[in-house]
């Protein structure tokens, strides 16, 4: 299994990334976290003969932005696109006339399901639970070739983002606010909460992701929250686009 960084910003594309998404690849289906503008980078590491899947967590535009861009792809297994409850209604009017083409004209077939009520429809086993944010978020957790993913972006620490880290091989999550940065009306991460979690859940590996565009506005500002999450997790990896990381 790999897990490839196509956009690792919160909010908005500048020179050290475009927004998020994340792409999970294992033998049988290729997996994609959240559909940021990164989301135009997947025909780069995805031939399309496989089953492809676009979990999203919520629907604010750095997250969903990408989702225009899904005519250039000829995905020829298809793709199904997880949402939360109410999503159907939410993507027909945000991927379609007049901003872009309709999920209908693509290219290839494509089936939305709304999660969790339709979790039973999909070929893996996930589990969603919601996560603490200014707008509904769903945070993730999936197992394939004898490997869990977790995936909380978007949140304030809380009891499901634990259950859902719980002992995963690879722990994926936000780091939105810089050192010490806290906001109870703007729940996100900053590294010392990323690495908290990751210690407390027993994850093996936590990967930073969703970097504020605004607050991380040059490289070494990564590099200096990697640092201070390492000293209490020693085993994270600071997420830029492009990096692969092998579970």
């Amino acid at each position: 299994m790999k897990v490839v960084f196509l956009g690792t910003n919160g909010w908005y594309d500048t020179g050290t990334g475009n927004t998020i998404c994340t792409l999970v690849k294992t033998s049988c289906y290729d997996i994609v976290l959240d559909a940021g503008y990164g989301l135009h980078k997947l025909d780069k590491y995805c031939d399309g003969t496989k089953p492809v899947f676009i979990l999203l967590s919520h629907y604010h535009l750095d997250h969903i932005a990408g989702l225009h861009t899904l005519v250039k792809f000829r995905f020829k297994k298809g793709l199904t696109i997880c949402v939360q409850k109410g999503g159907r209604k939410v993507l027909a009017a945000f991927v379609g006339k007049p901003f872009t083409v309709p999920l209908s004209k693509l290219p290839y077939p494509v089936k939305v399901l709304e999660l969790p009520s339709e979790t039973r429809k999909l070929p893996f086993k996930l589990e969603t639970l919601p996560l603490v944010h200014a707008d509904p978020v769903l945070g993730f957790r999936f197992k394939l070739e004898g490997k869990t993913v977790a995936y909380c972006t978007d949140t304030g620490y809380c009891p499901n983002a634990l259950q859902l880290a719980r002992g995963a091989d690879l722990l994926i999550t936000e780091c939105a606010h810089l050192p010490g940065e806290h906001n109870p009306a703007w729940p996100h991460f900053n590294p010392e909460t990323a690495a908290k979690l990751a210690c407390e859940s027993g994850a093996k590996r936590l990967a930073l992701t969703h970097f504020s565009a605004e607050r991380y506005h040059k490289p070494a500002l990564r590099v200096m929250a990697l640092r201070l999450a390492r000293k209490a997790f020693p085993k994270t990896t600071a997420g830029r686009d492009g990096l692969i990381l092998g579970i």
